[in-house]
């Protein structure tokens, strides 16, 4: 898709989702073509003309001020997480740099090192696109069933979940999964327009999944820094961890994800039974 069609669907997305009440604004008449608010009522919280907002609407953002963003951004009643993403689809509309520069080529050995150094807690690195691109022991293992075909193509999460039949019983939180996953692919295509990985991922994804099209044309982004998530591992049964997620500033583009749980609790006994099924997989060279 273009980027302008982005922008257009994005903005609408947005606006159909205030409804006037919600605005402050008078709500007259009984009958609204619109689910949400008009145009005309965005530009009037924005402070802009009626015609300004229109072209905006149509995908033309590339001379709009970082002021009339905000005041977009606040008619909208924009989180954090679409605020940032307005502000990096206006930035691909003007051609200007991305935020952050991609990074490129093998991860350093001291991030390696300090990756492989967390013993208790399975982590891994991952890329924008999902791309898992090393683990620790524990991460490996948590993550076997990505792994299980044996081939040498890079590990994705997206598209072990969408065109893995086991993906579906993987994430036993089905629905909360999915909208992370292409809420956050939905965050990196605004940050990374011209990547043509990311493109051609999407792309595959589009094609053969429905459930990813259709969750994909909500629109909808995501920051992940912190939460639970729910695991139904083949060897180990349910296991429901919390998570931290971290950009890594040195490695633009990059995030070490590790899991953990509080001693005493259920996800605590299923991290042990992990270490001990992993260790004698290790052993048996069942591990992928």
């Amino acid at each position: 898709m273009s980027t302008e069609s982005d922008i257009r669907e994005f903005l609408a997305s947005r606006r159909a989702k205030i409804t006037p009440q919600q605005a402050g604004l008078p709500a007259y008449g009984g009958n609204r073509r619109v689910p949400g608010l008009r145009r005309e009522e965005v530009a009037l919280l924005a402070g802009v003309s009626i015609d300004y907002y229109v072209r905006l609407e149509r995908g033309h953002l590339a001379g709009a001020s970082e002021e009339v963003l905000d005041a977009v951004a606040n008619a909208l009643q924009l989180d954090e997480a679409e605020r940032a993403h307005l502000f990096d689809l206006a930035r691909a509309a003007a051609k200007r740099p991305a935020r952050r520069a991609r990074r490129r080529g093998p991860l350093p050995d001291s991030v390696l090192r300090v990756l492989r150094s967390m013993t208790d807690s399975p982590a891994f690195i991952r890329n924008g696109r999902l791309d898992i691109l090393a683990t620790n022991h524990l991460g490996r293992a948590l993550y076997s069933p990505l792994f299980a075909d044996g081939t040498t193509k890079t590990a994705n999460i997206a598209r072990f979940q969408f065109l893995d039949p086991r993906g579906r019983d993987f994430f036993p939180d089905w629905e909360e999964s999915v909208n992370t996953t292409v809420s956050l692919l939905r965050t990196e295509a605004g940050r990374a327009p011209h990547d043509s990985e990311l493109t051609g991922l999407i792309g595959e994804l589009v094609t053969r999944s429905e459930e990813f099209r259709i969750t994909w044309g909500k629109h909808n982004v995501r920051l992940h820094h912190t939460g639970r998530k729910s695991f139904h591992h083949p060897a180990v049964g349910v296991l429901t961890l919390d998570f931290d997620a971290m950009e890594l500033p040195a490695q633009p583009g990059l995030t070490l994800t590790a899991y953990s749980a509080a001693p005493g609790t259920p996800g605590h006994d299923a991290l042990r039974l992990l270490a001990s099924w992993a260790a004698s997989a290790a052993e048996g060279r069942l591990l992928p």
